[in-house]
């Protein structure tokens, strides 16, 4: 992947979405529980309907599951410039955000990071 590159994560249930910012890392929204897995969607709205930000190596969020790049958007909405998103990305690490699994998913949240808009193909 090229920095500022949507990855898509196939988990059992559910697709879990990241940016990828370069040197094998990734910046994704999971589970406030620092020793917690990118957990589904559901799990993390029932259970506090908050999510905390994190900078981790793309290997350690993937595990053993399937990822790929996906800037499936990219055919309808203009991306910012690498440099502007890695930055709107990088403010956001170690931080709690609201989490909700229609409004306000990891997919929201990366591709806030990278088109200005919150999208969810999940959820359409």
């Amino acid at each position: 992947p090229d920095p500022g590159d949507l990855i898509e994560i196939k988990r059992k249930a559910f697709q879990h979405w990241a940016l990828y910012v370069g040197k094998g890392y990734v910046i994704h929204v999971t589970a406030v529980d620092e020793n917690a897995r990118a957990l589904p969607a559901s799990t993390v709205t029932i259970v506090t309907r908050k999510a905390k930000v994190k900078k981790e190596h793309l290997k350690e969020v993937v595990e053993n599951d399937t990822w790929y790049v996906n800037n499936k958007y990219d055919l309808r909405r203009y991306p910012y410039p690498v440099e502007e998103i890695l930055q709107r990305a990088e403010r956001w690490i170690d931080k709690e955000v609201p989490y909700h699994l229609l409004r306000s998913n990891c997919e929201h949240f990366v591709t806030e990071l990278r088109y200005g808009e919150r999208v969810s193909g999940q959820v359409s």
